[in-house]
């Protein structure tokens, strides 16, 4: 969660903003209610149209030295990724649109979604899904792509572990759930990705991968892999794709058996100076 600091909470968008972090990206793990409860019964957010606020939706800002460009519209938005959730340490809080937290309701927080939008999110573990809506920033922990209200993470079944892998959807108002069955799949070890000639990954195996770079030149993706071998981090491939007729080099780690592991890679080559991997899921 991000809140963005002028003299006017409503009057965010003039110049670029001075932003303050106090998510629960950056923070030891949230918790939720004592007791525990059941979200069984607890509706999804319902899409509707609503003006988009300008708090919250600066066309750019900045977190730790990162620059988010926020998004003109959600429309035909989809994205595989890792979910985490934020729960009782900011209940009751402000939002980036200066709305309350709630985490007993259906929301969401995003880096770049207008505020505020819909999303449908599924559990690519057990094909379970809800509708949430966004109107909060983050998570700015790398490797998450949504950070769930507790309300919504319990009914996906993720609030216990803490992070899950998922899909999230953009849903415009009118529109249901979409129909398309996911198939819900445990992570498993299955061998390295073949080294080129390689062709695109399996679709909807939903296994983790860290992703290092995205070359044009299949000699700089080349270098990047080798660099990674001399500092002891071993398994990196380099994949060739097609994009709009051109060949694109990417260098992949993986599949990997669970978050914790990609999280701990991660680090790990980040702390190399090799930039930080993306976690994503194919």
């Amino acid at each position: 969660m991000v809140k963005f600091h002028t003299v006017d909470h409503r009057l965010l968008l003039i110049t670029l903003f001075s932003v303050v972090v106090s998510g629960c990206s950056f923070s030891p793990r949230d918790s939720g209610p004592k007791q525990p409860m059941d979200f069984s019964h607890l509706g999804d957010a319902t899409p509707k149209h609503e003006k988009r606020t300008r708090a919250g939706n600066p066309p750019t800002y900045v977190v730790l030295g990162k620059r988010y460009y926020v998004m003109e519209e959600s429309t035909g938005f989809v994205e595989r990724g890792i979910a985490s959730w934020y729960g009782k340490k900011f209940h009751g809080r402000k939002t980036s649109n200066g709305e309350t937290y709630n985490m007993y309701a259906m929301t969401a927080a995003h880096k770049t979604l207008p505020i505020p939008s819909y999303l449908q999110v599924t559990n690519l573990d057990n094909g379970k899904s809800v509708v949430v809506r966004v109107n909060d920033r983050g998570p700015f922990h790398e490797g998450r792509i949504v950070d769930l209200s507790y309300a919504a993470a319990s009914k996906l079944g993720i609030a216990q572990n803490g992070t899950g892998r998922v899909e999230i959807r953009a849903i415009e108002p009118g529109e249901g759930k979409d129909k398309t069955t996911i198939t819900a799949t445990a992570p498993t070890q299955k061998p390295a990705p073949t080294p080129l000639p390689s062709s695109t990954p399996e679709p909807n195996s939903n296994q983790l991968f860290l992703q290092l770079g995205s070359f044009i030149s299949q000699y700089n993706a080349e270098s990047l892999r080798a660099q990674l071998a001399l500092n002891n981090v071993t398994g990196a491939e380099v994949q060739r794709i097609e994009i709009d007729r051109k060949n694109i080099y990417r260098v992949r780690i993986g599949p990997i058996t669970s978050i914790e592991e990609a999280d701990s890679l991660a680090t790990r080559i980040s702390d190399l100076g090799m930039g930080v991997p993306s976690i994503i899921i194919d």
